[in-house]
């Protein structure tokens, strides 16, 4: 009777583009930009409507780690543990996957803060553009107990913690190619729960709480996790319609949970479900119009907090000057969401996606890129 719903004897649903894992990819995204946004309006959103809207952030940041550790498990276990693909070529495509993007940010926030003093408009936050912190920051190593996680463009901890995951992810192919598929499963689950525990005893405080300098030894266990999750995708079939009800009951389970506080490791839970039942449902008629979000989703994460600061370092001096009303307030608040999403759009067509491009082109020599259903535009 199991064997109807859950099953090693039949062939498992291979990735695509175009899914319910690529609407994940832009829906987390487009989370995260409210998330970061949702200070800057008349009234906190965290205060108006709900304290979720302050303490989600690590959720999705948990959700963007652990999806990573999945997508590439998906893509690329096979081929490294073949040896098609060398943990050199492995890492050189990750790297540049999101250096080049975060360089740029980098440096244009560094030119609108320079910009803004020449012409006499000093930021509300000088704290938050600390010079002292730019450097370990622009280098991505914030992220391994060096100063740099604060201000700036702060969110490219999780960028610098990814990096050393993908050091780290062709060794623990190689060396758990063996392993089934339950016990994957139950050594990523176990791995994280004793991180959460030695994070307690030795620093009091759970894994999810450590210090963004520290984010390395944070997302280590969930992008392991996610890697365990593909482990066991990999070789065991789940029927499709348990994976629509495990996903539909998630989502809504994670969402209640919300209300409650911060629940972290249920919403783990909830969230692990999410993504691999996300990952058993056939892609059967492909959206182009998912598969072009979640090609966005990596710009709209990289660039959404430079968009703020340069939106609202306007916005609050018109306001400020012209003693604008709270609903043109709101106004300026929902036109800068929507205009973090146009420029990361813009930034993916123009800049970023042709610049991948050509690197690929250059870049690729030797060994097989993923098909091209699901080229690895996943962070």
């Amino acid at each position: 009777m199991l064997d109807r719903w859950i099953s090693t004897r039949n062939e498992t649903t291979a990735i695509a583009r175009g899914g319910w894992l690529d609407a994940i990819r832009f829906i987390v995204a487009l989370l995260i930009i409210l998330h970061h946004f949702q200070a800057a309006g008349p009234i906190a959103l965290a205060e108006g409507l709900h304290p979720a809207f302050e303490h989600t952030g690590f959720l999705l940041t948990n959700l963007f780690i652990i999806d990573s550790g999945y997508v590439l498990m998906r893509l690329y276990s096979r081929s490294l543990a073949a040896g098609d693909v060398s943990p050199g070529e492995f890492l050189t495509r990750r790297v540049l996957r999101v250096v080049p993007a975060h360089l740029m940010m980098g440096l244009a926030l560094v030119a609108l803060v320079v910009g803004s003093a020449a012409i006499g408009l000093a930021p509300r936050n000088p704290e938050w553009f600390d010079w002292g912190q730019l450097p370990a920051q622009l280098g991505l190593v914030q992220a391994f107990g060096i100063s740099g996680g604060l201000g700036w463009n702060a969110p490219t901890w999780s960028i610098s913690a990814l990096i050393g995951c993908y050091l780290a992810f062709p060794w623990i192919v190689r060396s758990c190619a063996r392993l089934g598929p339950w016990t994957w499963l139950v050594l990523g689950i176990a791995l994280y729960l004793m991180a959460n525990e030695l994070a307690r005893a030795l620093l009091g405080y759970p894994v999810y709480q450590m210090p963004m300098k520290f984010g390395f030894f944070r997302a280590l266990p969930l992008f392991f996790l996610g890697m365990a999750l593909a482990a066991f995708a990999h070789r065991v079939w789940i029927h499709p319609g348990l994976a629509r009800w495990v996903g539909v009951l998630a989502t809504v389970g994670l969402v209640a949970l919300q209300f409650y506080g911060k629940n972290a490791l249920p919403s783990l839970v909830m969230i692990s479900l999410i993504i691999l039942a996300a990952g058993a449902i056939p892609v059967r008629r492909p959206s182009r119009l998912i598969e072009r979000a979640a090609l966005v989703s990596f710009s709209m994460f990289i660039s959404n907090e430079v968009v703020r600061i340069a939106w609202f370092g306007v916005a609050n001096v018109a306001i400020a000057r012209l003693n604008l009303s709270e609903p043109v307030q709101w106004a300026l608040w929902f036109a800068g969401v929507g205009m973090a999403v146009a420029f990361a759009f813009a930034f993916h067509h123009m800049v970023d996606g042709p610049l991948q491009d050509w690197l690929k082109a250059r870049t690729r020599h030797r060994s097989p890129a993923p098909k091209k259903a699901v080229r690895s535009a996943y962070a």
